[in-house]
């Protein structure tokens, strides 16, 4: 059943709301009814900007750690304070050079105090390089930045907006198209009664793929499969990564829906927006999208516009936690849910728990790859402590300062090094 109205009613999603001045009018557009005032970079009416920390402080330095595909962020203030974020995964070496050479020169110098003067002046003063490896630099700052907050004050990210530190359900995140339907169901399986996970997610077609398929039949092979298997225990969700024109999405909506898959990912090229709500419109169905968008602007059209039923934005993909909470907070002015692209165990993992444990507007789960020894996962738990954790279909990380996490200073030392000063 479609979700346009929805709206969490716990009272820590209360808390957050009035924390951050969250409102459900719907009102999507990009000038302020009330005060006619123009609201850039995704912003809300009556947004207020984020003061954790007292002013006063300067950001001294940026140090990266980079390897080919993970890359961490250290930023160190002049009392020696310090923060640590991550830059987004695949070329965060390519990465931490945009953030040395474009981002670093815009931050150094400035009160951390400032976090949405920081990342809006970051974005704008780079418009000609609009926007993946620019996001993806910032959001190693910006990160960084919400974690020095929480080790100034001594409290998680998530209770410094007004969250708590409990734990969240996760969905079991497939990660493959060579798996057979019935291995995909067998494993799924597995994971419900071994880890107490009731939510799933498998891949159909092909990323990007013009309408084809795997391999001839396994689209629909995989839909009766995994619906006939799971969905009288569990919520399930499928990703088209982008694959489908609109009529070919809705056909293969049909058929999830008729095997009772409860949200259609990506169905179609992500940039085109109309794509998406055309199938949208056609189904019966959670259709959710927007993890590869960067541009807040970008966002507000697709939200506007009734594109999908659950915005899922990616914290690093888009430019950092300050940028991501403007994006739950457009959501929730239209009464979406947020469900935030998290598809490896790295950083990203704390990052949306954090995100989750503060919006109003959490969807029921929160991604979590089950490709667990493979790609970035099989050495994601070099990277820092403690190591994410599934318990009974829930992710927790204790309730430490700033991220929670202990970066390993083994796996900096085999990293590449740069520093900017100033």
């Amino acid at each position: 059943m479609k979700r346009r109205n929805f709206l969490t009613t716990s009272a820590s999603a209360l808390i957050a709301a009035n924390a951050m001045n969250l409102s459900c009018s719907g009102n999507t557009s990009a000038k302020d009814s009330e005060t006619g005032e123009y609201l850039q970079q995704g912003r809300i009416p009556g947004y207020k900007e984020h003061r954790i920390i007292d002013p006063g402080l300067k950001i001294t330095k940026i140090e990266t750690f980079s390897k080919r595909d993970v890359a961490l962020v250290r930023i160190t203030t002049d009392n020696n304070m310090q923060g640590w974020g991550q830059i987004s995964t695949y070329n965060a070496d390519i990465s931490s050079l945009i953030l040395h050479r474009d981002i670093a020169n815009r931050v150094l110098g400035k009160d951390p105090a400032d976090i949405d003067e920081i990342v809006d002046y970051c974005i704008e003063s780079n418009l000609k390089y609009p926007w993946s490896y620019i996001c993806r630099a910032l959001g190693g700052v910006d990160t960084a930045v919400w974690d020095l907050y929480g080790k100034i004050k001594q409290k998680p990210v998530c209770e410094l907006l007004g969250g708590d530190s409990k734990p969240f359900p996760v969905y079991g995140s497939s990660m493959s198209r060579s798996i057979k339907p019935e291995d995909e169901a067998e494993r799924f399986l597995k994971l419900r009664d071994e880890m107490g996970i009731k939510f799933f997610k498998f891949r159909i077609g092909t990323a990007n793929g013009r309408n084809k398929d795997a391999w001839p039949g396994r689209t629909e092979e995989m839909i009766k499969t995994i619906g006939k298997s799971l969905s009288e225990s569990c919520s399930l969700k499928a990703d088209g990564n982008s694959c489908y024109t609109p009529d070919k999405a809705i056909e293969v909506g049909k058929l999830l829906q008729e095997y009772h898959i409860k949200q259609f990912e990506e169905p179609c090229p992500y940039w085109e927006l109309e794509w998406t709500a055309e199938v949208s419109a056609a189904l019966d169905m959670e259709v959710s999208g927007g993890e590869q968008d960067n541009d807040l602007a970008q966002w507000r059209r697709m939200i506007g516009m009734n594109a999908v039923d659950i915005v899922q934005p990616d914290i690093l993909y888009l430019g950092g936690f300050t940028r991501a909470l403007r994006v739950a907070q457009m959501a929730n002015e239209k009464g979406l849910p947020c469900i935030p692209h998290s598809a490896n165990h790295c950083l990203i993992t704390a990052f949306t728990l954090h995100l989750m444990r503060v919006i109003p507007n959490p969807g029921d789960s929160m991604e979590y790859s089950i490709e667990f020894d493979e790609g970035i996962n099989k050495f994601a738990k070099d990277l820092f402590t403690p190591y994410p954790e599934i318990q009974d279909g829930h992710l927790n990380m204790p309730p430490e300062p700033g991220w929670g996490v202990k970066i390993n200073e083994e796996w900096l030392k085999t990293a590449d090094y740069m520093m900017s000063e100033g």
